[in-house]
């Protein structure tokens, strides 16, 4: 049992008992009476537990009145100090996911977590100096838009922004009713339905210029019927429409790789005699997954369907005009 959950140890066996004698916790603890005497100096100095010695009961209790001092209360949840230095962890990741964004929102919880690794800093700061997070390219979503998303996202209520299509280079005022948030390879989106399209859509929050909550009650769309239109096929452009299953087969060398990796939650793979990985991915939208096809050049085949294989291969075809030798006047 660690620190931590010692402290919530002690705490419970207050609330349970009323009047605790040192050696119950010492034997519910499995601790020495020195461990126990420091934590309990680090739950009355750094948590402001109002624990008192009770001469008259020979035990430890929570004072009846305890003097004027900042509330005592350990988290709202079982944090073990493993699960305490990945929640240190996870405040570095936010705020370098999105500076500013989620950050000021959590700190309260992370200040009391800071708390019991030791309140002077050092585990924070070590998780900064041995945690690196390493970035793909992504876009920046204002701040005020996404508070104000993520404001009638859980209020409930529709919001009409101003979104930005790069495909169709307009500009558009749409309502939505906000449905979930989804941060996906560095950038974030809105799952939603749009009330101008009449349909459910993916919005990238980078392409919101501005955002409104509209009082209005947000169109409920069941988690299945959003799983099934926005989930099904492979990537964020997965889209409604029946899935069609695309047939990958990578070489020996890459197979190493992609043998581990999850492109899709329903996806199959499995080596042939030769060492290859052959993967099948449903998808419906073919536009992300082209991209990431084309990544691996020549160590990866498309199997199927044939539209697909078509594709990538203009694709390749394309880009390879760009590299082609230019040909002199005399042809040379």
């Amino acid at each position: 049992m660690d620190r931590t959950e010692r402290f919530y140890r002690i705490d419970a066996l207050l609330r349970e008992r009323g009047v605790v004698p040192i050696e119950t916790f010492l034997e519910e603890l499995e601790i020495s009476r020195a461990t126990f005497k420091r934590d309990l100096e680090y739950l009355r100095d750094r948590l402001n537990a109002p624990i008192e010695w009770d001469r008259g009961e020979r035990g430890y209790r929570f004072a009846d009145h305890a003097p004027a001092a900042p509330r005592y209360a350990l988290p709202g949840l079982w944090l073990n100090e493993a699960e305490i230095r990945a929640l240190l962890a996870l405040r570095e990741l936010l705020e370098k996911v999105h500076p500013g964004l989620l950050g000021p929102h959590v700190e309260p919880l992370i200040d009391r977590a800071r708390d019991l690794l030791g309140g002077d800093g050092e585990a924070s700061s070590e998780v900064a100096r041995r945690v690196r997070i390493l970035h793909a390219p992504r876009r920046e979503v204002r701040s005020t838009e996404f508070g104000t998303i993520c404001e009638a996202l859980l209020a409930r209520r529709r919001v009409r922004v101003v979104h930005y299509s790069r495909p169709r280079d307009e500009t558009l005022e749409r309502t939505l009713s906000p449905q979930r948030l989804v941060h996906y390879r560095e950038n974030w989106y809105l799952d939603a339905w749009c009330h101008l399209r009449n349909g459910l859509r993916s919005f990238a929050l980078d392409c919101v210029r501005d955002a409104a909550v509209v009082d209005e009650p947000a169109r409920e769309i069941a988690d299945f019927t959003l799983d099934r239109d926005l989930g099904a096929g492979y990537g964020i452009f997965a889209g409604a429409g029946r899935p069609r299953v695309a047939h990958l087969r990578f070489s020996e060398v890459q197979a190493r790789w992609v043998a581990d990796e999850v492109w899709h939650s329903r996806q199959e793979g499995a080596f042939d005699a030769n060492g290859r990985y052959e993967l099948k991915v449903p998808y419906t939208d073919s536009r992300e997954l082209v991209m990431n096809i084309l990544k691996y050049g020549a160590e990866v085949e498309v199997l199927g369907p044939e539209a697909l294989r078509a594709e990538v291969a203009d694709a390749l075809r394309a880009a390879s005009a760009i590299y082609d030798p230019v040909l002199s006047d005399d042809g040379s």
